[in-house]
């Protein structure tokens, strides 16, 4: 009997995770009402459901670039473990279900969910080839899902949020390039595969990962200082903690890159990191003294 676990790994159900970016407008809002988390969670089926489709598409599209990648090359179908004549069908059976599932949360998160799988069709056939618009591309798909969590559950998304998410995800987006060219120069490769950039590239890339979360850091300070912030929160000045924390966090994660030892993509590695997880684990904590009697950040 074939062995379900390729078409299990194909689906990238790992990669889900990404999709808890829906249930940040309702974290933000301190909206914990039932019909409001149905609506998330349903939410985030939806994105996940299109993602794998997105996911199996990316593997059909990059299957050279796979076969020559030094990890890539073990995924199901670069290794041949699934036939590349099934992936139609592990593309649309995914996109058809989420397409359903996105049907009950109305016409607004429908058109964002659009928005978002057109996006990554376009990213998939030659925007990923675009150096600078790949990681501007790859920034907005996470920034797209706050948007969907907003549109599936009604809450009104702060400005605050869109900006601190475009840059932070910007410098995760440049984080993941970097990592693909220290790759590169490891294995004598001039330019990565299946990418417009070139391993002469990567001090340039690696500035962009680091100033462009320090950007979205910066937001956050801007943010501490508006004057919702007294309103908002029972003890501000705590929160400037969180800031201290992204400060070290981005800059190891980069150093960390730099260093060969990055995963090919930073959300998975992060999750995996134990240095990371208590990292998120203070950033929460931090979060809850500050909104003791008052909200969560970024609610404004």
């Amino acid at each position: 009997m074939p062995s379900i676990r390729p078409y299990f790994r194909v689906l990238r159900p790992h990669q889900w995770l990404k999709n808890a970016l829906v249930f940040l407008p309702l974290l933000a809002a301190h909206r914990f009402d039932g019909g409001t988390l149905l609506d998330a969670g349903l939410a985030f089926i939806a994105f996940s459901l299109v993602a794998s489709s997105v996911y199996v598409l990316n593997d059909l599209v990059d299957l050279e670039a796979d076969r020559a990648h030094p990890r890539k090359r073990n995924r199901p179908f670069a290794s041949g473990a699934i036939a590349t004549s099934r992936g139609l069908l592990l593309v649309l059976a995914p996109l058809g279900a989420g397409a359903l599932v996105a049907a009950l949360l109305g016409p607004w998160f429908g058109l964002v969910l659009f928005g978002y799988y057109a996006t990554t069709l376009a990213y998939s056939f030659f925007l990923k080839r675009r150096i600078v618009i790949d990681i501007c591309v790859l920034a907005g798909l996470y920034t797209f899902r706050i948007i969907a969590g907003g549109a599936a559950t009604g809450i009104e998304i702060s400005v605050w949020l869109l900006a601190f998410s475009v840059f932070f995800f910007l410098s995760l987006a440049a984080v993941k390039r970097q990592a693909e060219l220290v790759d590169g120069v490891a294995s004598g490769n001039l330019k990565a595969h299946g990418r417009g950039y070139i391993t002469d590239d990567l001090p340039i890339v690696a500035n962009m990962a680091i100033s462009s979360g320090y950007v979205s850091v910066l937001v956050m300070a801007l943010y501490l200082n508006s004057p919702d912030v007294a309103r908002l929160y029972a003890t501000p000045v705590l929160l400037w903690g969180i800031c201290l924390v992204l400060l070290y966090w981005l800059s190891r994660m980069v150093l960390v890159t730099h260093r060969g030892q990055m995963h090919d993509d930073p959300v998975v590695f992060a999750v995996k990191d134990r240095t990371s997880l208590v990292c998120f684990a203070l950033v929460l904590v931090i979060a809850l003294a500050g909104a003791w009697s008052g909200e969560l950040p970024f609610s404004g």
